[in-house]
């Protein structure tokens, strides 16, 4: 899982539990920390805060535009942020964190991107036009050195 979907996906979770009369202590002080955190890396983008608040009122509808603004913010490569996220999925989701179902790991990799919004240039050897392009949802430009 990408690191801010991992944000939003705990935001989301924890806001949903905090409501329940049995929540627990630590999972309230979790989702707390990560609030505030989350509050801290989005300051630096006027507006944003508004997008926090409303994500916690309504996460189906606020999920895309908090995601969007996490990524500008550059919560991705927010270590504390990342972790906090990670904290309270363990503490909802005890199966799913053990499974890693939360883990953000790269390793020995190349031309890997985390997060949205990314500009990256590869040289891995020759491009096949219409062969070695492949795009889901957008248009990509291959430009040929």
């Amino acid at each position: 899982m990408d690191p801010v979907t991992l944000i939003v996906t705990a935001l989301a979770a924890g806001a949903s539990s905090a409501v329940q009369d049995d929540a627990r202590g630590a999972a309230k002080a979790a989702l707390a920390r990560l609030r505030a955190l989350a509050k801290r890396r989005l300051a630096v983008r006027p507006g944003s805060e508004f997008v926090l608040k409303q994500h916690e009122l309504t996460p189906a509808v606020y999920e895309k535009p908090l995601e969007h603004e996490l990524g500008e913010a550059g919560a991705a490569a927010d270590a504390e942020l990342v972790s906090a996220a990670q904290e309270l999925m363990k503490l909802l989701d005890e199966r799913g964190a053990a499974a890693g179902k939360y883990t953000v790991t790269i390793q020995n990799s190349a031309g890997v991107q985390v997060g949205d919004h990314n500009t990256q240039y590869n040289s891995f050897g020759t491009v096949t036009a219409g062969r070695d392009a492949y795009s889901a949802d957008r248009d990509m430009t291959i430009n040929r050195p």
